[in-house]
């Protein structure tokens, strides 16, 4: 098994899923605009060009989101990252991946990212940061709400959605966005899991984790 892709939150993601399964695989650690994902070889396996990509075996797979839902259904199990059985529980735990990365990932922290560490590739945009911000911290309070009185998104035990929630929340505490208390508490709770440092180390090179 190979991941193609690291330092991003978004090639985070199936690193800790695997992490979280105790998987064994090999991390190459391809930047996006490196110029490692044009190369003819990478083409033929992304045409995209763009990470992360999973190979396992002769399957291959791109996006985060597909990816880690993979893992789980194929190498998860009762003791490892929660995969409800049940249709609707996981309904709703798809609905929580999908708003957590339409609403704070690709409309909110990306385009922060996009006028902001990109600008010398996209091009400013300071009313675009703004409302981008402004849109983070809606959402992000929607989350805090929900977890107000719970540990976990979904069905009461660490799950994807979980995976995909905590990634934003570092992503939005490194862009200096104000946390409501609810999303310090459990942000402060998962990191102190041990595939989570695990991943954060590799995906990330050993970046210091911030609390």
């Amino acid at each position: 098994m190979q991941f193609f892709g690291a330092g991003t939150s978004r090639t985070f993601r199936p690193v800790w899923t695997a992490e979280e399964l105790n998987l064994d695989y090999e991390l190459v650690p391809i930047g996006p605009r490196t110029g490692e994902t044009q190369t003819d070889e990478y083409t033929r396996l992304n045409p995209k060009q763009k990470i992360p990509v999973l190979v396992d075996g002769t399957f291959i797979l791109t996006e985060s989101v597909a990816i880690c839902r993979y893992l789980i259904n194929k190498y998860g199990g009762e003791s490892t990252l929660y995969s409800p059985s049940d249709m609707e529980a996981h309904a709703k735990e798809d609905e929580w991946v999908a708003y957590i990365y339409g609403e704070i990932d690709e409309t909110s922290l990306y385009v922060m990212r996009r006028h902001g560490d990109l600008k010398a590739i996209y091009g400013e945009a300071p009313q675009a940061l703004d409302a981008a911000r402004n849109y983070a911290l809606k959402h992000l309070g929607v989350v805090a709400a929900h977890l107000k009185d719970k540990q976990f998104l979904v069905g009461n035990r660490f799950g994807v959605a979980d995976i995909f929630l905590m990634s934003c929340l570092d992503w939005a505490f490194h862009y200096g966005l104000d946390l409501a208390e609810s999303l310090k508490r459990y942000r402060n709770a998962i990191s102190h899991r041990e595939a989570y440092k695990r991943a954060f180390t590799r995906n990330f090179s050993g970046q210091q984790l911030e609390q």
